[in-house]
């Protein structure tokens, strides 16, 4: 084998031979601890199982109620209030509350009959903090790059499997958020999430590389604040949310 061959053999050994049907970008930077990069195509697509759908929970006592189905009001101007939904239009919108640590309730669709291929037709996402992302994509028989899946921290780690549900019907996610500690202006525990999607876990104590990106290696900048808004992606379509509130998670409570 020629020295040029053992150089491009070895490429695609670094970061995965592209799949020519599924979207990605075979030649990003390199995540560390796997063989694979950024937006990889030819990483493992996540095993596929059935749920019982979205899982609706009532907003608790001492949550912050985001949405309701009868006001934008928590957020940012943009979005459409249509029969009880938000609807992702025009641009990004933003929690005009912030938040450090805490626990996330919301509900999301794709209304049925829209064209979906890979990351067109059903995108959205769910920005903690503004930085963070947690993927929102309607992944139902739809395949595309792991790391851009339905509960994917885009960019940095799949879902542990694809649990959508059909396009038209609401999914539900559950995010419990960390934000990373800092001293002395240095990162010393990253920030960390678990993901639930209709009911089932995608994502257990995961740790971010750092703030989301595309097509980038994530990393941390210098400083962090300590609350931001939540953002809700507009990628061009109209996912609808229903539901959200969140909890802040404090310190725990001590015994007198």
């Amino acid at each position: 084998m020629k020295v040029q061959q053992l150089v491009i053999l070895a490429a695609l050994m670094a970061c995965g031979a592209a799949q020519a049907e599924i979207h990605g970008y075979a030649d990003g930077p390199k995540l560390p601890g796997v063989p694979y990069c950024v937006h990889d195509p030819a990483r493992p697509q996540p095993r596929i199982i059935t749920t019982g759908g979205t899982v609706v929970v009532k907003a608790p006592s001492d949550a912050v109620v985001l949405f309701d189905g009868t006001s934008l009001d928590a957020w940012t101007p943009g979005w459409i209030l249509k029969d009880g939904a938000m609807v992702a239009a025009n641009r990004d919108i933003k929690s005009k509350e912030s938040f450090g640590a805490i626990q996330l309730h919301l509900e999301w669709r794709l209304p049925a009959g829209r064209e979906v291929d890979g990351q067109g037709g059903g995108n959205s996402g769910v920005f903690i903090m503004g930085l963070y992302e947690v993927q929102v994509l309607q992944s139902n028989n739809n395949k595309t790059y792991p790391d851009g899946q339905a509960g994917a921290l885009y960019g940095q780690l799949p879902p542990l499997v694809n649990a959508t549900s059909p396009q038209g019907e609401w999914q539900s996610y559950d995010i419990a958020f960390e934000p990373p500690i800092y001293k002395k202006g240095k990162v010393t525990q990253p920030a960390k999430v678990t993901v639930i999607h209709n009911g089932v876990v995608l994502q257990h104590g995961e740790t971010y590389l750092g703030p989301t990106q595309h097509r980038k290696l994530a990393s941390y900048p210098a400083t962090h604040p300590e609350t931001a808004p939540i953002t809700l992606q507009f990628h061009g379509d109209p996912m609808e949310y229903r539901n959200i509130w969140v909890r802040p998670l404090g310190k725990r409570d001590l015994p007198n």
